[in-house]
């Protein structure tokens, strides 16, 4: 008899979501999900550390995509247009996933514990852009301040791809994002410092 039960990943990643969507994250427990699913506790801790961890299990393969793509970049690259299009590139792969990843949002959005983990994910990834771009030279305040230009117009063009409903395009969500940005920056609104 196999150790790891065939698509048990998933149905608990399903069961867990529909639980939390109908009551709420912090009232599911991990035995309800592992219930859902038809399956038990036990089998469930092999597949997530606790229920917080069936909506952030992927992050660490979504951070280490994008600090893939921003050191094999080109070199003649400017930093904020490496930085965005690794996570434009990461976003759409992400967003391909379509209404469970909406459904993710809503869940996190409704959970002031589960936006504080997303929070301290987004700084991971933060710090980590940070250091992949002093790997490409760009040195101290610059490295972090690009960093988080590049993850404020991810999250600006994710947030806005979650309000809408059915199959919208990332990469465009983020150049309009970034074009804003640069916009503001170029000129600034009447009474803001350049």
């Amino acid at each position: 008899m196999p150790r790891w039960e065939s698509g048990a990943d998933a149905r608990l990643v399903q069961a867990a979501y529909e639980l939390y969507l109908e009551r709420g994250f912090e009232d599911v427990t991990v035995a309800e999900i592992a219930a859902r699913a038809g399956l038990t506790k036990r089998t469930f801790f092999r597949y997530f550390a606790d229920k917080r961890e069936v909506l952030f299990s992927g992050s660490a393969a979504f951070q280490a995509s994008v600090i893939a793509a921003v050191l094999d970049a080109p070199d003649d690259v400017a930093p904020i247009d490496a930085v965005v299009a690794a996570l434009a590139a990461a976003g759409a792969g992400l967003t391909a996933l379509g209404e469970g990843v909406r459904k993710r949002q809503h869940i996190i959005d409704a959970s002031t514990d589960l936006q504080e983990r997303e929070m301290i994910k987004l700084a991971t990834l933060t710090s980590a852009i940070g250091e992949a771009l002093g790997q490409r030279s760009v040195r101290g305040p610059a490295a972090s301040l690009t960093a988080e230009a590049g993850v404020a117009v991810f999250k600006t063009a994710f947030e806005r791809w979650v309000r809408r409903n059915g199959p919208v395009e990332f990469a465009p969500l983020v150049d309009e994002a970034l074009n804003e940005l640069r916009g503001l920056l170029a000129h600034p609104e009447p009474g803001e410092r350049p």
